[in-house]
């Protein structure tokens, strides 16, 4: 009986991961290249692709044109840059406040205050949406950008935990030695740790971006008037009106998410040499 040697049965495990991951590289593929062809494609009625392998591959920017001719896609974008960009600089500053004073001060009901945090935290953001809804009507801040940005900033401390555990790695020594040195504990914050705190930074700063880029819930709770509508409600608008109808403005839908996603795959790629950086001036200056 032949028997079977361990490289031959590593060979055929190798052969079998490699496989299933090429399976679901192209199953993740497949749905971002019918966006980009549907995106550029040239069709004169229906935008649809009813078929795998499509029968014209005649492509252009037309969809583009349209996007930025027949809609408010331009003013969607606008709002969607203001109320992210805002929401990120304020969720950055609290979660890294946050962080900080639970990793490093002790206070008195110091555990409490985690264990509740981390409750909250657990629960899902739009199980508090009519709550909200109401208690911005009643402010009289309803379709406004300055809602949603108070809505995504608002639970900003409950997402600490990640970035405690990373200030929870970094030597006490190191701040002892600059207030030593005369240096107060808002210096030692901005000038000791945040420099050794780049990845967690980055990775706050992504999070916290992505989530007011991306969101639809809120927003189609909150806002109604159409020159606040962000991307995510002014794209889905666009497919979901009578007038307009799906069909005919599928491809320009397409479009728009096609810019959507390109805006936030360039922002990942960019920071992501400033995240390996970060890694490796850490050390070195460590």
């Amino acid at each position: 009986m032949m028997r079977i040697t361990q490289k031959t049965r590593t060979r055929v495990m190798d052969f079998t991961i490699y496989t299933l991951l090429s399976i679901l590289g192209v199953a993740w593929v497949l749905p971002i290249a019918y966006l980009l062809y549907t995106a550029f494609r040239v069709t004169p009625s229906t935008g649809i692709i009813n078929t795998l392998i499509p029968e014209d591959l005649e492509l252009g920017i037309g969809n583009f044109v349209r996007l930025f001719r027949d809609t408010d896609f331009a003013v969607w974008l606008k709002n969607t840059l203001i109320v992210s960009f805002s929401s990120c600089a304020i969720t950055t500053a609290f979660v890294l406040m946050v962080s900080y004073a639970i990793s490093r001060l002790r206070f008195r009901f110091r555990k409490s205050v985690i264990n509740i945090l981390l409750v909250l935290g657990m629960f899902p953001g739009f199980m508090s949406m009519i709550a909200v809804y109401f208690i911005l009507k009643a402010m009289g801040l309803t379709n406004s950008l300055l809602a949603l940005i108070l809505v995504y900033s608002g639970s900003a401390a409950l997402s600490y935990y990640i970035c405690k555990g990373f200030f929870d790695t970094i030597p006490r020594a190191m701040e002892e030695a600059a207030i030593l040195e005369g240096a107060s504990q808002p210096i030692v914050f901005l000038r000791v740790i945040l420099p050794l705190a780049k990845p967690i930074i980055v990775y706050t700063i992504l999070t916290s971006f992505i989530s007011p880029w991306c969101d639809f819930i809120f927003v189609n709770t909150i806002i109604s008037e159409r020159d606040k509508y962000t991307v995510s409600l002014g794209l889905y608008k666009l497919i979901n009106t009578e007038k307009s109808g799906f069909n005919e403005n599928f491809t320009v839908f397409c479009a728009g998410a096609s810019i959507v996603g390109a805006i936030i795959v360039t922002l990942f790629m960019s920071l992501q040499s400033y995240y390996v950086e970060g890694i490796t001036g850490g050390a070195v200056k460590g």
